[in-house]
């Protein structure tokens, strides 16, 4: 479940690249998050080798890497979205832009907590396991406000750099 949106995303890319080509940005951010997902994946987010070393580093009660995991979440589908939002002309008010960009990964992070919920009262037992909580009860809002901090912080840290790119893929 957790490689799964690389598994659906590659496909879509590959069968798209004609007729709309991302940008350098955005690309890369979609192959690091791409890489940052399957990692997780090999190891369950909880058991990922460098979060125990970040976490013995920063004397974190638990490894970080889910956390890390769920600010790509937002990071990377901001710019992603960010990008096709103004090239498609959708929305011409760039504080409507932020705002929605803000918006939607958001709810993609509510909507992904909730398939995590809904498999892991399927699988039961090992749902603690699977969900990667470490034991904390706020797991959830903390992936969500994870999401929501890596979205602004791209949107914040990229938006002028992704505007330059998105300039020359235009001319």
């Amino acid at each position: 479940m957790e490689v799964a949106p690389v598994l659906i995303a590659f496909p879509v890319l590959v069968a798209l690249r004609h007729r709309f080509r991302f940008s350098h940005l955005a690309l890369a951010l979609i192959t690091l998050h791409g890489l940052v997902l399957m990692l997780g994946g090999a190891f369950t987010y909880a058991r990922v080798p460098i979060g125990f070393a970040v976490q013995d580093w920063l004397h974190l009660a638990r490894n970080p890497y889910d956390r890390f995991g769920h600010l790509m979440q937002g990071f990377v589908p901001a710019i992603v979205l960010r990008e096709i939002l103004i090239r498609t002309g959708s929305i011409a008010s760039r504080r409507l832009l932020t705002i929605t960009v803000l918006a939607y990964c958001l709810s993609v992070s509510a909507l992904y907590e909730l398939i995590e919920f809904g498999a892991a009262v399927a699988v039961g037992q090992g749902a603690d396991a699977f969900l990667g909580t470490q034991g904390d009860p706020w797991d959830t809002q903390w992936d969500m406000l994870m999401c929501l901090v890596g979205a602004i912080l791209a949107l914040l840290l990229l938006s002028r750099v992704h505007d330059r790119q998105i300039a020359r893929l235009r001319s």
